[in-house]
């Protein structure tokens, strides 16, 4: 580490980008108003996410998803769902309607939201744990017709069905038997011989929504358009390629692999997992193999068969990983990227990472649902010489700056709220006005989050503006004594949380 300059490496990089980024490079940017405030955009993404998930026919026979004993290529993907579309709008579905998906990580779920996308609907992951309760508050806010869902979650939509008038997709035939519904697959391959075209969808149409839980009350529905999940695709794959670039940063040698491949580890219904996993796969043409729970001991067996090469998750799979690792004997070496996102990982398990696995590079990323998870990215050398900071700026549209409680930009190393400014941020909070007025100011996301930018801009974050503990007038931050936990090596998580006190109003 020693030996590697990290402002030449920033250097290298940020060269590497304009270079991607000029008049005529792929990248191209140029400058557009969306909701009343100029942004830079890419000159040269597709207009809606139909078209994007048409450069799915260039991978034709290659493998695309891989769930238990089923096996589909991307010709075989794009088909089925693009059937469903057709067989949809055959039943009435039209432009701007509401399609729910609630069901476990399966290649359903994928085929649905490709369906949603590209006939101009509006894709609604929900969440798979949540109850019939829960469910009814998403049903009745989105206002989705249309649930495609499992059988396990069939079962807790049933109350509802009558309620909402809700027509049922099922995701397999288990579900489909419980209540009469038709399958994905089959309306997948019977709409194929539809005679049914893709509608015109605009870039700024609705594309999306997600819902995120807050501290308080029920989950907002996060609103995003096409050109806001597009920005975040093109922002990663620029991004990927630039880093490519910089020997520094770019995985060391070869996993013997003709197709990259990767581990689906975390729900669908999170845009850590529907964006950066499932999306972001298209261009690059990778294999997706998707698990049907985390289990490391699984996980290892699929990495060995499969040759995977590529990770996200959540930092405690990682962890998890790198502890197994040390004992099995099964053959991981083809791990050349393994990220996280989500939340903070310990600045002790990126060295770890790094030297159990020899030739990947670690990497933590930085994103909201509100921000479609582009923010900031950290990896390689640049991770391992600042594990405790989240990274900087993924290039090139997203800025970043730090203000106080009045608003105020403050300079490098000061802490306040981090706000974001980007073509990728949502549109706001569906039907919440007022929410969507306060979080979303003259274009830039608060993100309730306390961080600081250093000189290099790299972003660390400090706290939650609500998880801040007052005691006795002094401020703890949770996150700071979870680290402080966490450095004790029989730690692998810990939670850290104020509670009322007589005498010093707040104690940890």
């Amino acid at each position: 580490m020693s030996e590697v300059s990290i402002p030449a490496v920033i250097e290298s990089l940020d060269a590497a980008v304009a270079r991607l980024t000029e008049p005529g490079a792929p990248f191209e940017l140029s400058q557009a108003v969306l909701r009343g405030y100029d942004y830079p955009v890419y000159a040269s993404i597709p207009a809606n996410l139909g078209d994007y998930f048409d450069f799915m026919r260039k991978h034709g026979d290659a493998e695309f998803l891989v769930y238990q004993e089923q096996r589909l290529t991307y010709l075989e993907t794009l088909e089925l769902a693009l059937g469903l579309a057709a067989k949809l709008a055959a039943e009435g579905v039209v432009h701007g309607d509401r399609i729910a998906i609630v069901s476990r990580n399966n290649p359903e779920w994928i085929i649905a939201f490709i369906a949603a996308v590209s006939m101009g609907a509006v894709a609604v992951p929900m969440n798979g744990w949540w109850t019939t309760d829960e469910l009814d508050y998403a049903i009745d806010d989105s206002g989705a017709k249309w649930v495609v869902a499992d059988a396990e979650r069939v079962q807790r939509l049933t109350p509802l069905i009558d309620k909402y008038a809700l027509s049922i997709i099922a995701t397999d035939e288990e579900a489909a038997a419980l209540i009469g519904a038709p399958t994905v697959q089959a309306w997948g391959l019977a709409g194929q011989s539809l005679d049914w075209v893709k509608p015109t969808v605009d870039p700024d149409d609705n594309a999306t929504i997600l819902y995120t839980s807050g501290s308080t009350g029920h989950p907002k529905g996060v609103l995003s358009t096409h050109r806001g999940v597009l920005s975040a695709l093109y922002s990663w794959l620029l991004m990927g390629v630039a880093s490519k670039q910089v020997p520094e940063l770019a995985p060391s040698g070869s996993a013997g692999n003709s197709q990259p491949v990767g581990l689906l580890t975390v729900p669908l219904f999170h845009c850590t997992a529907s964006h950066s996993a499932f999306m972001l796969s298209i261009l690059p043409g990778r294999k997706l193999i998707i698990m049907y729970k985390w289990d490391v001991e699984e996980a290892m067996r699929l990495i060995e068969l499969e040759r995977i090469n590529w990770m996200t998750g959540v930092p405690t799979m990682s962890a998890e990983l790198q502890r197994a690792a040390q004992t099995t004997t099964r053959d991981l070496s083809s791990l050349a990227e393994v990220y996280a996102g989500g939340a903070a990982r310990p600045a002790d398990h990126v060295e770890k990472l790094a030297k159990t696995f020899k030739r990947s590079s670690p990497g933590l990323g930085y994103g909201l649902t509100e921000t479609n998870a582009l923010g900031a990215f950290n990896s390689g050398v640049l991770y391992l010489a600042n594990p405790s900071s989240t990274g900087r700026a993924v290039p090139a549209v997203t800025q970043f700056k730090i203000i106080d409680s009045k608003g105020t930009s403050l300079p490098a190393n000061e802490i306040g709220e981090v706000c974001m400014k980007s073509p990728a941020n949502a549109v706001g909070y569906w039907n919440k006005p007022e929410a969507t007025a306060s979080a979303f100011v003259e274009g830039w996301f608060h993100t309730g989050d306390l961080g600081k930018l250093d000189e290099y801009g790299f972003l660390s974050i400090v706290d939650r503006i609500k998880d801040i503990i007052i005691r006795g007038g002094e401020n703890i931050s949770c996150i700071e004594v979870e680290a402080a936990i966490c450095a004790h090596p029989l730690v692998l998580e810990a939670a850290v949380f104020g509670v009322p006190d007589d005498r010093l109003g707040e104690a940890v």
